[in-house]
């Protein structure tokens, strides 16, 4: 067998199943969301012994967990903010995901340039990054530093000259945020959890004296419903927590204000980035250049938000923003719309508070319990993930022994490597990489392929390395490259990815970074999952729309409306 036996569960083909077992289990949680905050909690409640299951309306990620600036922050603009105890929390938290996962985590030093009237200067910045590093945790080899205008210079010749002081020079961490939520899930799963995407909440169910015993979940595939029964429900819906508990009759209260966050993405060629750089703008808000892949991407915007939760986009506005903001940052390079090659928004579900500006407002996390009994969790950050669903957990626990279902040992997520991630910490990574490439040879890939391929999926790159061995023939009949082909299958047999943008967004980000690969593979590989996941005309149809429209909305910026 080549995928392994507890992973099958979470195949696109068992999907069915999966939610069968659901309705036929009476869970001690059901978690509604399977973003970032959701896989975590599913993973941290399994690790205790409950029995869980989670349900997703989109693809897992689709929502803000696979549309933020992809970086396990630190927390420094919340020094800005003077939120210490945020600041020393989001440190010590980043420093776990890394170590959990450092597949998909990476070290990646930040140069913040200091000039003349801007919002940073030389002193405070110096002391501001010397308190971050105490708070957060930094390791030494990561302090900050600070640079001459030489050497500022010297780490990205492509940075405004005019007015320059110096910069500071310090450590974020860049991930891949849809694939930490894909192998946090995952983890969940081989722990004991069941999960399924594409399954939406239609009702909440009832029991006596009100109070919220479970969910009727339609299966958007299959137009099948099924009821599922928990004692505790929790809500860790993102953008969608109010709607949620306006179903419950609970939106009371501190309500949720949207904010949306636009990205855009260069070809290297164009913007020829050598440093991550992080600066203010004429008006105060502070933006990430950050190199990736050959590609630059820069952002982001941070405006209210009012339209369709489920699709965010670019519009004309954002567009225009971002373009003057790079140009001012970097003014030689003269980028225009026409070297935009791609882009994401995202929204940022934070908790209202009157009178503040968006880019103000707090990213704390808050947890509401109504009278019902459902649980909902707002706020928060991609960073502190594994605390947000640890403090969730802990309540549900507390709430389960308080009407008499036992008890659940305390959480001990900060030591369960997630998915892929079992290489005996981030020291190891480098030469396991270096191990992996050599034996990917004998499997038909080029060393590039292999350390690619090592570097994305990390521990589990054993299972592609397996696949490989038997698909030579099935990728040339299906007329895809092996290394394509092997991620493909392996992210429909062991990340249920049901759908072409499922694939190309969320397991692999190439629509993002890579979409003159999207563009170049996108038929054989909708061919390829015709024949694996069995689709009717219909189907194959409807899903190739999907995608070309998907393909169309990352260079599209359609006016503000």
């Amino acid at each position: 067998m080549t995928i392994h036996a507890e992973q099958e569960i979470f195949a696109a083909q068992n999907r069915e199943k999966v939610l069968a077992q659901m309705q036929h289990s009476q869970l001690d949680v059901l978690v509604i969301g399977g973003g970032i905050t959701g896989a975590g909690i599913a993973l941290d409640a399994a690790s205790r012994g409950m029995k869980v299951a989670l349900v997703e309306m989109q693809d897992f990620a689709a929502g803000t967990s696979s549309r933020s600036t992809k970086l396990v922050h630190g927390g420094l603009r919340y020094l800005k903010q003077l939120e210490i105890a945020v600041v020393a929390e989001v440190g010590k938290e980043r420093a776990i995901v890394y170590e959990n996962g450092p597949h998909v985590t990476t070290p990646e030093w930040m140069l913040l340039p200091l000039y003349k009237g801007g919002t940073f200067g030389k002193f405070s910045t110096s002391i501001g990054l010397r308190l971050y590093d105490f708070l957060a945790g930094v390791k030494r080899k990561e302090r900050r530093k600070m640079l001459s205008v030489a050497d500022t210079l010297s780490k990205e010749p492509l940075l405004k000259r005019d007015g320059l002081k110096g910069g500071g020079y310090y450590v974020e961490y860049r991930t891949d945020d849809a694939r930490l939520t894909i192998e946090v899930m995952k983890k969940a799963v081989e722990t004991g959890a069941m999960s399924v995407n594409y399954a939406k909440v239609e009702t909440l169910l009832y029991g006596k004296d009100n109070k919220v015993t479970g969910a009727l979940v339609k299966d958007t595939i299959s137009g099948a419903e099924y009821e599922i029964k928990a004692t505790k429900i929790i809500n860790a819906t993102g953008p969608w927590v109010d709607d949620i508990r306006q179903m419950d009759g609970s939106k009371k209260g501190k309500t949720l204000r949207l904010t949306k966050g636009v990205h855009i993405v260069f070809d290297k060629s164009r913007f020829p980035l050598q440093q991550a750089v992080y600066f203010d703008t004429p008006d105060g808000r502070m933006v990430f250049a950050i190199p990736r892949a050959g590609k630059t991407y820069f952002g982001t915007t941070d405006t209210n938000y009012k339209g369709d939760t489920v699709n965010p986009v670019m519009t004309l506005e954002d567009r225009t923003y971002l373009l003057k903001a790079v140009n001012f940052m970097f003014p030689d390079l003269k980028l225009v719309v026409a070297d935009v090659e791609s882009s994401w928004a995202g929204l940022r579900p934070l908790i209202q508070q009157e009178g503040k500006s968006p880019s103000e407002i707090s990213r704390r996390d808050e947890i509401f319990v109504s009278d019902s009994g459902l649980v909902s969790i707002a706020g928060g950050k991609l960073t502190g993930y594994r605390k947000m669903a640890e403090t969730v957990v802990d309540k549900v626990a507390q709430l389960i022994g308080e009407d008499g279902g036992g008890s659940f040992p305390k959480s001990d997520t900060t030591t369960i490597t997630m998915s892929g991630g079992d290489l005996g910490g981030s020291q190891n990574f480098e030469s396991f990489v270096q191990k992996k490439t050599k034996e990917g040879a004998g499997f038909n890939f080029s060393k590039e392929e292999a350390a690619f391929l090592a570097q994305r999926y990390g521990s589990n790159v054993d299972q592609l390395f397996a696949l490989a061995k038997n698909m030579s023939s099935q990728a040339a009949a299906l007329q895809l490259p092996l290394v394509l082909a092997v991620q493909l299958r392996y992210s429909i047999e062991a990340e249920m990815t049901v759908k072409p943008v499922d694939f190309f967004i969320r397991r692999t980000g190439d629509l993002f970074f890579r979409i003159g690969y999207v563009q170049q593979w996108k038929v054989p590989v909708i061919a390829a999952m015709t024949e694996l996941l069995n689709w009717t005309p219909e189907q194959r149809a409807a899903y190739a729309a999907e995608l070309e429209e998907k393909l169309a909305e990352t260079v599209e910026a359609p006016p503000q409306g």
